[in-house]
């Protein structure tokens, strides 16, 4: 990503930096979309750092506002079932799929097409299935969401599958409809089995409106992870920060391409020298 290359011939690390250098360095943090407020704290902790040498300090002060939660995607002793939300448009029906293609040599894999709302998602998903050969719950158009998830969880049983990943809708009449909904489904399924993971799929390039809706969302139902799509070149990966800073929700995959294999452990170490370097 490179965004902080010019940022860092201008940063001090002492009690010298001027005022000009400050505005350059906050200009850059907040086009990479870590918010103003942020920018400006992450300035005067690394100034305050005591380091070596520019890089080790700002390094040093961007992971201390990483999560320290595991970003291993929790596993369940019989079925671990995943619920994955977001808004449409992030990647997340394919993202369904690349998780299907990543966990399926670990176990028996089935998915439920809940985002009934939508029947190109259904289709969309339907198709992954066959091409990567796992088992697709769904049910008619407009159908209930909960009742496709209730039915996946039946046939995960009779089928021994070791893990269950559910999408849902990402857009209703509007925003209370949606979290209702997903709140909805969240109940039915724990009823009959536990959530191992809620997960939120977030658009990388969505810049500061993605830290609102995983705001949004994990107060609807308690997200337990993120997976961040399209955070490749781009100069607004610093979402990933602000999320993680803000919320302390750690970041556990990410989507580097589009094909079926294009889904990445999130390294926050290899992704802070990533926006140093």
């Amino acid at each position: 990503m490179g965004i902080f290359s010019k940022l860092l011939s201008k940063i001090k690390v002492s009690d010298s930096l001027y005022k000009p250098d400050l505005d350059d360095v906050l200009n850059e943090l907040i086009a990479a979309d870590l918010g103003a407020d942020l920018a400006e704290e992450i300035i005067e902790e690394t100034r305050k750092a005591e380091s070596d040498t520019p890089e080790e300090a700002i390094e040093t002060v961007l992971i201390s506002h990483l999560s320290a939660k595991s970003r291993e995607m929790q596993r369940h002793p019989g079925l671990t079932t995943v619920m994955i939300v977001g808004v449409n448009g992030t990647g997340k029906t394919t993202t369904v799929a690349k998780l299907a293609q990543r966990f399926s040599p670990q176990g028996l894999v089935v998915l439920a097409a809940a985002d009934t709302f939508r029947a190109a998602a259904v289709e969309q998903l339907q198709t992954w299935g066959r091409r990567i050969g796992v088992e697709v719950v769904s049910g008619k158009d407009n159908s209930d969401p909960a009742s496709v998830a209730f039915d996946a969880i039946e046939k995960s049983r009779e089928l021994s599958a070791s893990f269950l990943f559910i999408d849902t809708a990402g857009r209703l009449h509007n925003k209370s409809d949606l979290m209702n909904e997903l709140e909805k489904i969240k109940r039915v399924i724990e009823k009959v089995s536990p959530i191992t993971e809620v997960l939120l799929v977030i658009d990388a390039t969505t810049g500061q409106n993605g830290l609102q809706q995983a705001k949004v969302f994990a107060e609807a139902v308690n997200v337990t992870g993120i997976i961040l799509t399209k955070l490749d070149g781009s100069a607004r990966g610093g979402i990933a920060l602000a999320i993680e800073d803000a919320l302390d929700i750690p970041i556990k995959f990410v989507g580097t391409g589009e094909s079926i294999d294009d889904l990445a452990d999130f390294d926050p170490l290899q992704y802070i020298k990533g926006l140093l370097s």
